[in-house]
């Protein structure tokens, strides 16, 4: 089979299946594994003095052992059965929206509970947050994850196969582990957080423009790409400007991190400010538009 026909396989196994709590209550998920990994490594090496060598080399040979993993499975007997197994469960198409469909619900009921949804979701804190911020920050997470938990691992499923996506899950998963610009990671992380940067500028703008094709007032890339720039991630902007856009919101803005409230610009500033639960019910529509061109596209290549 080809990887285009694999991928949309797998598309369609993840959007009817999701990530299955019976099984993953049983088994470690491959992502688990992953971070557990990068766990260790952090452990073993991130002491002492030339920690961005230490990290450097640490997530190299990560990186290594996660593409000769991908291809290893793919040279079993049946593995194109194999990929698109493995394929679906690295997608996160339907448990993304599950998860921001649960905010929108939770915020119908009670300002309380939506903050213990949203929690699950953004690293933020969610404790003083009211509305309009647990919309927004839910639309964000769909955005952001969006490019990262969908678009990205399906275009590095497509140039790479198997092993493509298996160093991309990698190379995400510690990013957002050991990626921090703060004392502890600033130099052990460099290299997870720079090569994340790298492998998800392609789908960031993917994502942005998926977004666009299937909404009608995302307006002009110039504006787009000005929003963008707001954004303190070289990636995450641009799906999130687009989403915004798509929704005439204003993203981002104001948060509190450990108790720090820090003065985020917002991301297209002049969209409404009181995004509420049918802005979120929005936004899941929009991952399910974005999946299904996606899934047009993967299908078009199979047909090829």
């Amino acid at each position: 089979m080809t990887s285009a026909a694999v991928l949309t396989a797998a598309l369609l196994l993840d959007a009817v299946f999701g990530e299955p709590r019976w099984l993953w209550s049983r088994l470690p998920h491959p992502a688990v594994l992953m971070g557990r990994a990068v766990a260790w490594t952090d452990r073993q090496l991130n002491h002492g003095t030339n920690r961005r060598a230490r990290g450097t080399l640490g997530f190299a040979l990560l990186a290594a052992a996660a593409t000769a993993s991908g291809a290893a499975l793919t040279a079993l007997p049946g593995g194109w059965l194999v990929e698109i197994l493995l394929a679906a469960i690295l997608l996160a198409q339907r448990s993304l929206a599950d998860h921001v469909t649960a905010v929108a619900r939770a915020l119908r009921l009670s300002t309380g509970d939506a903050r213990l949804a949203v929690a699950r979701i953004v690293g933020r804190d969610t404790t003083g947050m009211d509305g309009p911020a647990i919309s927004r920050a839910a639309i964000e997470s769909a955005a952001e994850n969006l490019s990262d938990g969908v678009v990205a691992p399906a275009f590095w499923f497509l140039v790479a196969g198997l092993p493509g996506l298996m160093l991309y899950k990698l190379t995400n998963t510690a990013d957002s582990m050991i990626g921090y610009r703060n004392a502890r990671y600033a130099e052990f992380g460099w290299a997870a957080a720079r090569f994340d940067d790298l492998m998800n500028w392609v789908p960031a703008r993917l994502t942005t423009a998926l977004i666009g094709v299937t909404h009608r007032r995302t307006g002009k890339l110039a504006d787009i790409r000005s929003d963008a720039a707001l954004h303190r991630s070289p990636n995450a902007g641009w799906p999130e400007a687009a989403m915004a856009r798509a929704l005439g919101i204003a993203l981002s803005g104001p948060r509190s991190y450990h108790g720090q409230m820090l003065d985020f610009p917002f991301v297209h500033p002049k969209g409404r400010h009181n995004a509420d639960a049918h802005d979120i019910d929005a936004a899941t529509a929009a991952l399910w538009r974005v999946w299904g061109a996606l899934l047009c596209v993967t299908l078009l290549m199979a047909a090829i």
